[in-house]
Order: C-alpha cells, then structure tokens, then sequence
C-alpha cells in the first residue's frame, strides 16, 4: 500500500465515509478532487484534469474549482443525479498543527438543493422515502427541504401503486432502507433516473417527535423518520423550518395513473416535456411561487368531496362577480415573494439582508390583502383572511432593522439602519467624523504647504498616507513627516496626527462590520420564531392565489360554473381547454355530450385527424377542471364526481421496458379493466390496431362487452372497425356517436363534429391524400380498396412501373415457362395476365416481387396497406 502525505491520507479517510459523493475538498481558495473523483469531475464538468505528488511512486490525479465561484460547478453535478460532500478546513491554519482539521459540512444531493438553478420557483423540489414491510404494504414519505412541508402515506396495494405516488411528486432523489429488494431500485432508476440513497436510522428522538405527532400508524412514522434523519444527518443542522408531516390518503382524491396523466397531458406536454401547452400552462394566472405550486399540486389530485369541490366554485364564482376586488388582490399578491422559501432560508441558515427585505415587504402586503379579501361577498374568502396573521412586530422589526439596499453579503456591513443600535451609531459617528477630519487635514497641509497637488488617500495595505510628487518634496518641513512608501514620481508620508485619526477610523470600521453581522443574527434569530406563521400565511396566500386564477382564466375564456349530478353527463358545447386556447378561438368546433344510465359507452367512429382524440380528451380535461374547483369550457356542463380516469390514447414503445407499442397498449387497457369502477371514466382509442385485423377487432369487441357487462362506468371508445357499430344492437347502454366528414368534388372535408350514429365510411385514403402522398400510390390505393369492398379475394395486377433504370436496363421477359400459382390466401400483385407465361425478372424485381408475395393483405388496414404500397413504390423509384 502506497504511503502518502497526512494531508493526503487526511482525504481518503474522509472520503471513505462518501463513497457515493464528489468529496470537494478545501484547500486554501480551491475545492480540490483526487483519485477516481478528478477523473470524474474533470470529464463532467469539463474542467483539467492534473496531478501532484501525494507521497506515493505515482502521481496523484487531481483537478478543482475556486471555492468563490464552486455553485455552478456544485449545480451542474447535482442536475446529473451526483452528490457532492463540502468538506472545510474548520481550524485557522496560521493556529494549526500539522494538518488542517476538516470535515464535512454538508451533502448536497439532487433532493436536498437549497438555491440555485435546480429549484423552479413553481416546482417543488421533493425527496421521497419509501419502505417495504414485507406484509403487502408500503410506506411512501415526500419532503420538499426548500419549504419543508411533508407528507406521508400507507399504500396497501401492489409496487406499482407505489411507482404511480413516486411519478406522480417527481422526487428528484429518494431514501431507502438498505435491504430493499434491488427489483424496486431497479424499477426507480430505470423508470425515473432518480439518485438512490440510503438510511437506516428511522427512530425520532424526541426532539423530532412533533413532526410525527399526527400519525397514528408506526409504519408511518417509520417512514418519514428515516427521511427525516437523513436530512438531519446530511445537512448538519438543525432545519426548524420543517413542518409536521401531513397523512394523506391517495383515495381521497381522483386517481390518475402515470399514462393517463401523460395522454393528457396536464402538467406536461408529450412532445417537448414541457409546461407549455399543458393544462396547467393554460391555468396558471398565479402572481406567486406559492401559488403556481399549490395549483400543480391540485391538478394532479382532483377532490372527491363535492362539498369542498363547490365551495371552490363558490370562491370562484365570487371573483368573477367582483373584478375589482379580484384584480386589487391580484396587485397586491404580486408584492407578496415566496414565504415557504423564505423561511427555509431563514431556518437553513443561508438567508441574506435582501431576503429579510422580500420578507419586510411582503408582510406589509398583507394587511392591505385581508381587509380586500375581507371585502368580498364570500364567507370562505372572510374565514380565509381572518386566519391570516400579519405578523406585524416582525414587520416592524425588519423596517426598522434593515436597510432597504441590503448588500447579499451579510459579513461586509452596510445592512442596519441607523438608529437601530447605539454602540453602532457611535461606530458610525467615529467613522464618518474621522473621514470628515482627514478631508479637513488635506485642506490645510495643501495650506501650509502651498503643494496644491498634495493629497490623503486609504488602501488596504498601507492604510492611510499623504502623497507629494516628488517635484514638491523640498516645499515640505522637515521632521514632521515620516517616509511611508516610495513610487516611481511621488513619496508618500504619514504624520502622528493621520496615524492617531486612521486607528480610530480602521478599528471604528472593523468594530463597524463586526457588530452589524452580530446585529444580523439577532434579527435573523427573531425571524425564526415566526416560521410556522410564516407557513400558515403561505398556504392561506397561495390558495387564495389559486382560485383568483381560476377565475381568471375563466372569465377570460368564457368558461361556465358546472354542476354535479350522480350518473348523468350532460355537456352543451364543450370544448377542449388547451386546443382552443392554442388556436383561434372562433375556429373551434365545439361539441357536446351526452350520457346517463343508458348511455354508459360511446363507440365514436369516424375518420383520423376528424377530432375523436379531442373529442375524448376534452371531457377528461373538463371532469377534472371541474373536480379541481375551476370552472369548464362549455355553454352549460353537468358531471359526475369521477373517482378516477383512465386514458388509452396514442402509440409509444417502452423501450426501457422492452415492451413493443402493442404491448403497451394491452397493459395499460388491463390497468383501467382491473382498477376501474362504476365512477370512473374511461377512453379508450383505436384498441386492437396493433395486431391482425381479425385479432384486434375481436379484443376491441371482448373489451367494449366486458367494461359493458362488468364494470358498466361510462367509457369513450374509438374505433376504425366499423364492424363493431353492430354492437349497438345487442349492448343496451352502448350508443354509437360518429364524426362528421363529408366529400365535395373528391375530397373530404372535417367538420368535427360529432353526431349520433355510426360513421357510414372511413376516409384513410383521403387523410393520405392530405398528407400530400404521391397520386399514383393514391389512385391504386382506391382501386384495391374497391376490390376489398367488392368482396374479391384477389387484385389485378399494379400496372408496370417505368423508371429510368429499369429503362437503361432494358430487362426483358421470357415466355419459356409458366408461373406457379401462389396459395388462395396470398395475393401476388405481379401475376401476369397470361398465367402461362413466366417472367424473368431482374435482381431489384425479384426482391420487390418477394417483398409483395410476404404481404397478406387481408391482415392489414387500409392505411397500413397504403404505407406498404408507399414504401414498396421508394424502393422503385431509387
């Protein structure tokens, strides 16, 4: 074993205890890294990789990053799911001896960032926890570090119920027990590319017992104390801004499963993984972080209790009425910063004098908002603003506490009014009467002098001194001036009475800059005593901010206040509430909806791009628009409470999962079969499409019977075959609805609109046509769609295709033999006409002729079949 330097072996016992971490190391000005770590962090981070000698035969690897300017480096490592240990140097080195002592300070992980350009002012930042008690159940812990509020549940179904609570908070890092089975991590990391960690105490001492004291299970608490002590064990210190851990039940609210989350995309896109043209960038008219978070977090658990539901709607209902009020408060709401933040700040320890001035000024906001809110016709709204506690002392400390242009660093002074302490005013007086002084002193050596060139100036190394060029030296008295430092054209001198004046101004400065960071911690100690209130008041302000943006949007895009009903969904001119917010409002085709007890499943047939998909995703969007408390894009909208909604709708492989787009579609189709009930909502699009048409339609048929006969929850089902519309007659409560296209001269015309009924054709070989595919491949696409729907079993043959190559190749066929006749069931779309004439075809025909011999035509669609014809035609034509 090599033997290295102390300081070196000071290093690998350190990092032994964060084998998991990026050990950024202090020495001097730098965070060093060595070993394994610099190799690492040089490719990550981009930064040169070197070496220094450690002691050893072999140079040591080592690469670092100025301490000053460590955040962004710290920032990039955490948004790749690393870990990084701060490790400090915690003795002055001018008092050590031998090695420095130092030790961790702090791990940063990807769930426990503080500030920087991870944390989204609208996003929570939530590490999870999750334990597995071995008897079926699940214990499953958030906590957001930046707010510190927490919540934990009990899930008593399967792992995957679990996964649906994890994606469901997208936690960027999640604790667990060390023996949990590696199935679980793998399923966490594969799914989620979450960073894993790991923490066996799960005991609360006392001390933490009122975080847990409103749980009554002790699986619960065992699952939020082992996130707790991790948080605890990592940041090292004391984190008095948590707050206690809330149980909440997932059946309580409407479930929405990871996929139908995704098909609908409510607070993400599909296509760009963003919030932009999302349901919640749509909603979102919030003024403050809080807010934006809190609406995210409601759209993602819509209410089962209709009482509160309404009592929303109420709230909403009144701001409407009352615009005024509403866009005071909207005002007034803009001058309110993020409390929950602020306070984390304050209890981490890393608050600065412009944080307590966001503070100040958002508490002076406050009096202002509830005597507004107080004003509204809405008992709620009066509850709501009586709650909110102002915390005028605290208000009134830090306006009188802090000055307005607080610097960031709170160790550099200039933060403390004048007037708030007394010892600090005569600090300040000694200074500014000394500065006074010195510019006096200048006046009257120039005086005495006559040198009018002479001046008194500071720096930090020599302190203060009086400068003469060196053509003035013979015009000063002797035995006064003492030589200080000599420059290239000037001496500069000090005299006893600017050495008497510069001590009492330097130590006036420096006891100035001591005392106003004593004077920072004092109020900042203060502050912390109001945390909780400061929690309180976050949740009060970000749900009024909430339902004012309801309202809102609501009024913005004529949305209307809907009714509940038990079994009955009567829609007049819904719409969809981001399609039509992203295109021009007037040429959106609305449409409604019709169900009750003996209308539970619309089969919806039509042709694609004519809006089925809309048309299902638009009552989704609008059940839960309805169950989060904001009002509905229609003329008139009634609704059951849906306990929850599935939704099959789109084409996606799993590739993580190895599962092909079929699949996937049969999963989630057993998903909403096994959890669905008579409450839930249903859509389902196009099932079956993903194998032979015999095959597909016969699930499609099995599925449609057996939500009819079995479940009997109200179900939007899409389909192209239209044989399935004769269901109707043999399932009473299944109604066909189609979408209306029409043809004028040729060509098909959407009018997205739906109709009872079935769709009398389809139209995929129009689509195509719009697609812009190429005419000949469209003309022969009709004539084999003609033979389909005359019954015919075979095809003429395509029509020879002349290209330029086949031209210069001149092939030629020979009538020397007779071709063999292909099975019955294999269509072969080169026979000749003659069947006893024999081609010989060149090596390109032959492969295309076999590719068409594969094909089994009465296995595809039409548009499958129009895809092949277009791919087959490509290779032609090369």
């Amino acid at each position: 074993m090599a033997k290295y330097t102390p300081m070196i072996q000071q290093y690998l016992q350190i990092k032994a205890q964060y084998e998991d971490a990026f050990l950024f190391f202090r020495l001097g000005d730098f965070y060093e890294m060595f070993f394994e770590d610099a190799k690492r962090a040089s490719q990550e981070l981009e930064i040169t990789l070197t070496s220094r000698d450690g002691g050893g035969q072999e140079r040591i690897p080592m690469c670092g990053v100025p301490y000053h300017s460590a955040e962004n480096y710290i920032q990039q490592l955490l948004a790749k799911g690393y870990k990084i240990a701060i490790c400090e140097q915690t003795e002055d080195p001018k008092q050590a001896k031998g090695v420095v002592k130092r030790e961790v300070v702090q791990l940063i992980t990807p769930g426990t960032v503080m500030n920087g350009s991870l944390i989204e002012e609208k996003e929570n930042n939530y590490i999870a926890s999750i334990s597995d008690f071995k008897d079926g159940s699940f214990g499953f812990a958030l906590c957001d570090l930046t707010t510190g509020e927490g919540r934990v549940t009990l899930l008593t179904g399967e792992w995957q119920d679990v996964l649906q609570e994890f994606a469901a908070a997208q936690a960027k890092e999640c604790i667990l027990e060390p023996g949990l089975d590696d199935t679980y991590k793998k399923d966490l990391t594969e799914r989620f590319q979450v960073t894993l960690s790991y923490e066996e105490n799960s005991t609360m001492t006392d001390g933490l017992k009122p975080l847990v004291e409103k749980l009554e299970q002790e699986k619960l608490t065992i699952t939020f104390g082992r996130l707790i002590n991790y948080l605890l064990r990592t940041q090292q210190r004391s984190l008095e801004h948590l707050q206690a851990a809330e149980y909440y039940q997932p059946e309580a609210f409407m479930k929405l499963d990871i996929h139908s989350k995704r098909n609908l995309e409510l607070v993400e896109t599909i296509r760009t993984k963003g919030r932009n043209g999302s349901l919640l960038w749509l909603l979102d008219k919030t003024v403050t972080a809080m807010g934006g978070r809190l609406l995210k977090h409601w759209i993602e658990r819509p209410l089962l209790d209709c009482e509160v539901i309404t009592v929303r709607h109420h709230v909403v209902e009144t701001f409407i009425e009352q615009f005024f009020e509403r866009e005071e408060i909207r005002e007034l709401l803009k001058g309110v910063y993020d409390l929950e933040r602020l306070a984390g700040k304050v209890a981490f320890g890393n608050v600065n004098g412009r944080d307590l001035i966001q503070l100040k000024k958002s508490l002076q906001q406050l009096p202002i908002i509830i005597e507004t809110v107080k004003k509204l016709n809405n008992p709620y709204c009066t509850r709501l603003a009586e709650a909110i506690d102002p915390c005028e002392p605290l208000a009134a400390l830090l306006e009188r506490g802090l000055k307005e242009e607080a610097p960031l660093s709170v160790k550099e002074g200039n933060m403390i009014r004048d007037g708030f302490n007394e010892q600090l005013d005569q600090y300040r007086d000694a200074s500014r009467n000394g500065k006074t002084w010195i510019a006096q002193l200048e006046l009257q050596e120039k005086q005495s002098t006559g040198i009018k060139s002479l001046k008194i100036g500071y720096n930090k190394v020599f302190g203060y001194y009086i400068e003469v060029t060196k053509a003035n030296l013979h015009l000063l008295p002797e035995g006064r001036y003492e030589r200080k430092q000599t420059l290239t054209n000037a001496e500069r001198y000090i005299t006893p009475e600017l050495k008497e004046k510069e001590t009492l101004i330097l130590e006036a400065e420096e006891k100035i800059v001591d005392l106003e960071y004593e004077l920072f911690m004092q109020i900042r100690e203060e502050v912390k005593t109001y945390i909780q209130s400061l929690q309180e008041i976050a949740k009060k302000v970000s749900e009024l901010d909430v339902l004012q943006s309801f309202a809102t949007i609501s009024e913005e895009q004529q949305y209307v206040k809907p009714q509940f009903s038990k079994r009955e969904i009567q829609i007049i001119s819904g719409r969809h509430a981001v399609v039509e917010k992203v295109m021009d409002r007037q040429l959106y085709v609305a449409n409604d909806v019709y169900m009750n007890e003996e209308r539970e499943l619309l089969l919806i047939t039509g042709p694609n791009m004519s809006g089925k998909s809309t048309y299902m995703r638009q009552l989704a969007l609008t059940a839960i628009m309805a169950q989060i408390g904001c009002f509905v894009p229609a003329e008139e909208a009634v609704l059951p409470v849906f306990d929850q909604v599935f939704t099959r709708i789109g084409a996606a492989d799993d590739l993580v999962g190895g599962q092909s787009t079929f699949m996937v579609e049969m999963l989630e189709t057993k998903h909403a079969l096994s959890k669905a009930t008579q409450n839930s909502l249903i859509l389902l699009d196009e099932i079956g499409r993903g194998t032979s048409t015999y095959d597909g339609m016969a699930l499609a048929q099995a599925i449609i019977e057996y939500i009819h006969e079995k479940i009997g929850c109200k179900t939007l089902f899409s389909t192209h075959y239209h044989e399935l519309t004769a269901l109707e007659k043999e399932l009473n409560q299944l109604k066909n609805v189609h979408v209306k296209a029409v043809e004028e001269n040729g060509q098909v015309v959407f009018l997205h609109k739906v109709h009872d009924g079935a769709a009398d054709k389809s139209y995929g070989i129009h689509v195509a046509k719009l697609a812009d595919l190429p005419d000949q491949l469209i003309d022969r696409a009709q004539e084999i769609l003609i033979q389909f729907e005359n019954g015919k079993q075979e095809l003429s043959p395509v029509p020879h295709i002349q290209t330029e190559e086949s031209n210069r190749k001149e092939d030629t066929i020979e009538k020397d033999a007779s071709q063999t006749a292909e099975e019955p069931a294999q269509l072969s779309l080169f026979e000749a006409e003659d069947k006893s004439v024999k081609k010989k075809y060149s090596s390109q025909e032959e492969q295309l002729r076999k590719a068409l011999l594969d094909i089994n035509l009465l296995d595809m669609t039409p548009l499958d079949a129009m895809n092949t014809l277009y791919e087959l035609q490509k290779k032609v034509k090369k």
